[in-house]
């Protein structure tokens, strides 16, 4: 019950547009401020910083520009052009190649074939590049669309490209089979969003137990899955799991946030498994922080003790 309020209260305040014009004019304002705990910066060189810190304590990455929902198309053209930049950034910079990106921040709530010319445009510069995309997962209202567009563009060739499913949404078991069946990289994590129970697990209990059925298939059957979670319970069943049945650290990876758990990332590396640091940066941070805030409780007391002791992360 206290996860479902939280979330529903930070979600709230994501969309708050005042909160956002404030955060972007205070939570950057230095580098110690407690928002860049989990947020490489602002712009391209920021990330790019920090990604080269990530690589250098032998993690891997992928890099996110901030940004979603938005409401027009020249935003949409705006942030195909910002992702174009990017791509090019990355290949000068030498770091891995690698990126996210969410569909509704090209345009998907505004028109579909819009957001899919702007995606080919994003894939047509990266794949030449052996870049790899991966399409998050938003709010369930988009997984239909999502998951549609995914499979027309794979079915068209374009094989450098991934999804993400949530283990909370009580669709994502049938679509982790369809995904699976196509030969598709997915990204398996619990999920951020505030959603009705007739779409959603909301105890913790369930949320977990549907994480761990899926991920049984991915490690066995998938194609090199990504587990995303900071959880050391699922992260040592994972380990089980793939330990029983053969499969060896090369074959899937973790998945961890920027500015979370860096002990668990390092020990995981020292153990010999492949770690993948997802680096989001972009002045429409807001919303993700807040997403994070709300997906469990806890997280807001440790927020609030970054911000009191940020000389620890030092």
């Amino acid at each position: 019950m206290l996860q479902s309020i939280s979330k529903h209260f930070f979600h709230l305040l994501a969309r708050s547009k005042t909160l956002q014009r404030l955060a972007s004019t205070i939570g950057m304002r230095k580098p110690t401020s407690f928002a860049r705990r989990f947020i490489a910066g602002e712009t391209i060189a920021e990330a790019i910083t920090a990604a080269q810190a990530v690589e250098a304590r032998g993690l891997h990455l992928t890099l996110d520009h901030l940004g979603e929902n938005i409401t027009n198309l020249a935003e949409a053209d705006a942030a195909t052009r910002d992702y174009l930049a990017i791509i090019t950034a990355i290949v000068d910079s030498g770091i891995g190649r690698n990126i996210s990106l969410k569909l509704t921040q090209l345009g998907l709530d505004v028109d579909k074939a819009s957001a899919v010319d702007n995606l080919r445009k994003i894939l047509e510069h990266a794949e030449p590049a052996d870049f790899f995309v991966r399409l998050d997962m938003e709010s369930s209202r988009h997984t239909d669309i999502t998951l549609e567009i995914f499979e027309t563009l794979w079915r068209q060739d374009y094989r450098k490209l991934g999804v993400v499913l949530q283990a909370t949404l009580r669709r994502s078991e049938q679509d982790l089979r369809r995904v699976n069946a196509l030969g598709a990289r997915i990204r398996l994590v619990k999920g951020a969003y505030a959603e009705p129970r007739s779409v959603a697990y909301h105890r913790k209990a369930d949320v977990d137990a549907a994480f761990a059925r899926m991920m049984n298939v991915l490690i066995v059957d998938g194609h090199y899955p990504a587990i995303a979670t900071h959880d050391e319970t699922m992260i040592d069943l994972t380990r089980r799991w793939a330990a029983e049945h053969g499969v060896t650290p090369d074959q899937f990876e973790f998945q961890m946030l920027y500015g979370v758990r860096r002990d668990l990332q390092t020990t995981l590396v020292n153990a010999g498994y492949r770690v993948r640091v997802y680096i989001p940066f972009g002045r429409q941070w807001f919303p993700y922080f807040m997403r994070r805030l709300g997906e469990r409780p806890a997280n807001v007391a440790f927020i609030i003790r970054s911000m009191f002791h940020e000389d620890q992360y030092k």
